[in-house]
């Protein structure tokens, strides 16, 4: 009688379960609504285009401003190319001019004893001290302050040099 017990309870139980997944018990009519499907294509073009829907162009596309040529991925190219040249006593260990991060080694700049590391990092197509950051590192902790500013200005002033010099060409 026991075994007999246990199986009718497993039906049960199993029925039940079955009954829940069907929506039988519980749950609202917003929770029963059919799940919408999208095409491919549609999924395509939500990921492509995103919200502006497909591209449409004309013959007048042509006098649209075109993105700025100052631009290495989405980063400033005189700041990049600044930086690359105010640091260049640091040996270079990566750069990613799509992220706008470059990283060093430790070097010791000409004239100076104390050797540093640098991370720089651009973050906006700008030419702006906003888009610069710089992290400066001795072998024995963060750098000052006051270097790290110095180093930045002198970035700056380097990239306005550069571009400067392309305005001329």
């Amino acid at each position: 009688m026991g075994m007999k017990r246990i199986a009718t309870s497993c039906v049960m139980i199993g029925g039940l379960l079955a009954l829940s997944g069907c929506g039988w018990f519980g749950g609202s009519d917003e929770e029963r609504q059919p799940v919408q499907t999208r095409s491919a294509d549609e999924i395509l073009d939500q990921e492509i285009y995103g919200d502006r829907g497909r591209p449409t162009s004309t013959i007048w596309d042509i006098l649209r401003p075109q993105p700025d040529a100052g631009q290495v991925g989405a980063v400033n190219k005189y700041i990049w190319n600044a930086a690359l040249e105010t640091l260049d006593f640091l040996p270079v260990q990566s750069v990613d001019p799509f992220t706008g991060v470059i990283t060093t080694g430790f070097g010791t700049p000409p004239g100076g004893g104390r050797a540093y590391r640098a991370t720089i990092y651009i973050s906006d197509p700008a030419l702006d001290a906003r888009s610069l950051n710089v992290a400066l590192m001795t072998r024995s902790g963060p750098a000052a302050a006051a270097t790290v500013l110095a180093v930045e200005d002198a970035i700056l002033t380097r990239a306005r040099q550069l571009r400067q010099q392309d305005s001329r060409l």
